[in-house]
């Protein structure tokens, strides 16, 4: 009897805030980031088999490009040179998510392609060759290996305790305009060897506020760094965030990861689902959805 196939979500990861606080001498920029992630993202299912391949379908998959290249593959590849015999089979994506966006559409599908081989071969989620396999497929598949809120910092392989924080209502918005995260801190500017000023966010070890509102004044209070060289490479993104402030409700509105998705928070679900209806309408070409963080 074959085994079923397995499934499992791959939520998006939206950066809350994002701190450059320098670029160590081998090249890599050290981060501090507070992620929390979405109720929208693509679907990642596994037939299990011996031969090891991918499927994509859905509304954003014919930007995936090659199915060999796809971070899903890798991530595969990664955790099988750590677990010789390790049980593979045949994924199938539905891709929901833009691609090259910054809400880490490609780490969250490879993240879900390792949750789905660990419960395949029934070793525990935190089995270290987890962790070691998604550090060497990409900078944000730790974080979306844990997919709960936490504060992410140096290249992505340093993850705060997991946060408990109140549920946020957001608006997420892509103008359909692609962003090379290398070319975006390449306009940042740092040379290797240099380090910044500490992060002005608050400090993770106290605890984040326990209200919604407190929350969103904290993450207010900090910014996201790569936000400004984003928008001196594509003024898509100051679109983006003008349209958002603009809607009835808006808290905060600020772009995610290296763009040139943006997100804006609200006080309830009345006031998102207002937002992503007129917003839509507006800009009908626009990716655009109501979501909830957490």
């Amino acid at each position: 009897m074959s085994a079923p196939v397995l499934t499992a979500r791959a939520p998006a990861k939206i950066n809350m805030t994002l701190r450059v606080l320098g670029r160590r001498p081998d090249g890599y920029h050290a981060l501090s980031s507070l992620v929390m992630f979405a109720g929208t993202g693509d679907t990642l299912s596994l037939d299990p088999g011996n031969a090891l391949s991918l499927e994509m379908s859905g509304p954003e998959a014919a930007a995936c490009g090659d199915a060999s290249s796809n971070l899903v593959i890798k991530a595969a590849i990664a955790l099988a040179t750590r677990k010789p015999g390790l049980r593979l089979g045949s994924f199938h994506l539905v891709k929901r998510l833009p691609v090259a966006s910054g809400m880490g559409g490609g780490s969250a599908d490879a993240a879900a392609a390792l949750r789905l081989l660990a419960k395949l071969n029934g070793f525990s989620p935190t089995d270290p060759s987890l962790f070691e396999a998604a550090l060497a497929t990409g900078a944000d598949v730790p974080v979306c290996l844990r997919s709960q809120a936490c504060e992410m910092t140096g290249i992505g392989d340093r993850l705060g305790p997991k946060l408990v924080l109140p549920k946020l209502f957001a608006v997420l918005a892509n103008p359909r305009v692609p962003v090379a995260t290398a070319d975006v801190f390449l306009a940042f500017g740092l040379v290797p060897g240099t380090m910044q000023a500490g992060p002005d966010q608050q400090d993770m070890s106290t605890g984040w506020p326990g209200s919604a509102t407190a929350v969103v004044e904290a993450i207010a209070a900090s910014r996201n760094d790569l936000e400004a060289p984003a928008m001196a490479l594509t003024g898509a993104i100051g679109e983006t965030l003008d349209a958002l402030r603009a809607q009835p409700g808006a808290l905060l509105a600020r772009m995610s990861g290296s763009g040139a998705t943006c997100f804006a928070l609200f006080s309830d679900c009345r006031q998102s689902a207002a937002a992503t209806k007129a917003l839509s309408r507006q800009k009908p070409g626009w990716w655009i959805r109501a979501t909830v963080l957490r």
